[in-house]
């Protein structure tokens, strides 16, 4: 999967309203000034980190977590 793949399948996921997608603190200031980083921003953050990660398998684990019941 391409980057642009990625943040297209994890931005649908933070627009649906039946999945839990909270944006998240982030200690380094310089980065994120507001100390805040989106879901979209840090699960792509992990994937990009983390080259040996399959991020189609990553992406349907993350779906099965976050959906509300």
């Amino acid at each position: 999967m391409s980057d642009e793949e990625i943040i297209a399948v994890l931005n649908s996921m933070e627009v649906n309203k039946d999945m839990t997608t909270e944006s998240m603190y982030k200690a380094n200031a310089t980065l994120w000034p507001d100390n805040v980083i989106s879901f979209t921003d840090n699960h792509a953050l992990y994937l990009r980190t983390h080259p040996n990660v399959n991020p189609e398998h990553y992406l349907a684990n993350l779906k099965l977590m976050i959906k509300k019941r």
